[in-house]
């Protein structure tokens, strides 16, 4: 069975789409106490329908982070890699969207994407741990990140590129535009993006690598910002074969 397939399967159940819909319609990532309230549903049901989404590829699945011992909550939003034809924009009319504002602005890509970033953050903080936040914003983007910490520092790696085919065509665009939106994100939480060390989006594990540095007392965040500048490093491009082969 295809995603499209499994994916219209799992909306065909009247509940099952409407509590798609619901996820899809929030301004921040639901939880299932909020959805048996709204459906007057008991917990297991809202589990199985929420699991039938996930499974699907339609929504997302994350842990807040949160005080005490017991049961962790679980949050849902939307998967931005969904395919556009369930009423939601996939991830080319995102990005038509960011090029679209290049052209008009005459911004640079870092400087859309630093806009689109701020817009992307999530609302409701997950414990307080700003590396989460920022992975799990870009999670709801489509980039399937995974956090590998360190001492002060962190690398997410982005695991999915939503823009393979056009990074593939245009890197330095796509990945200014990543480096952005991950700048974004990372405003006024006290963690630095030093660089986004780009490779194939085919394979892709890009990695954004962060650090946690308290600003000076005579230093704003946007000196900060201004002073270091966004820095995306190539690593390891591979060709594409029969278009990037030099000509005989």
């Amino acid at each position: 069975m295809t995603t499209l397939q499994r994916q219209a399967r799992a909306l065909g159940d009247p509940t099952r789409h409407a509590i798609y819909r619901y996820v899809a319609d929030s301004d921040a990532p639901t939880g299932i106490a909020e959805l048996t309230g709204h459906f007057q549903l008991n917990h297991n049901a809202i589990r199985q329908h929420l699991a039938k989404l996930v499974e699907a590829g339609l929504v997302i699945e994350t842990v807040a982070k949160g005080p005490g011992r017991g049961r962790p909550r679980l949050l849902y939003e939307l998967d931005r890699t969904a395919d556009s034809r369930w009423g939601e924009n996939g991830p080319y009319e995102r990005l038509s969207l960011l090029l679209a504002e290049i052209i008009r602005t005459g911004d640079s890509a870092s400087n859309v994407g630093r806009r689109a970033g701020r817009r992307l953050r999530l609302p409701r903080p997950t414990g307080g741990d700003p590396v989460v936040d920022i992975a799990n914003a870009m999670a709801a983007q489509g980039f399937d990140p995974e956090i590998r910490a360190g001492e002060g520092r962190a690398d997410v790696v982005l695991h999915n590129c939503p823009f393979e085919s056009t990074a593939l065509a245009d890197p330095g665009t796509v990945c200014s535009l990543h480096l952005g939106i991950a700048e974004g994100l990372a405003e006024g939480t006290g963690v630095v993006v030093e660089e986004l060390v780009a490779r194939d989006p085919r394979p892709a594990d890009c990695r954004v690598r962060l650090r946690a540095r308290p600003l000076a007392d005579n230093e704003s965040e946007q000196d900060e910002l201004a002073n270091r500048g966004g820095v995306v490093r190539f690593v390891g491009r591979r060709r594409r074969p029969g278009r990037d082969d030099p000509k005989n």
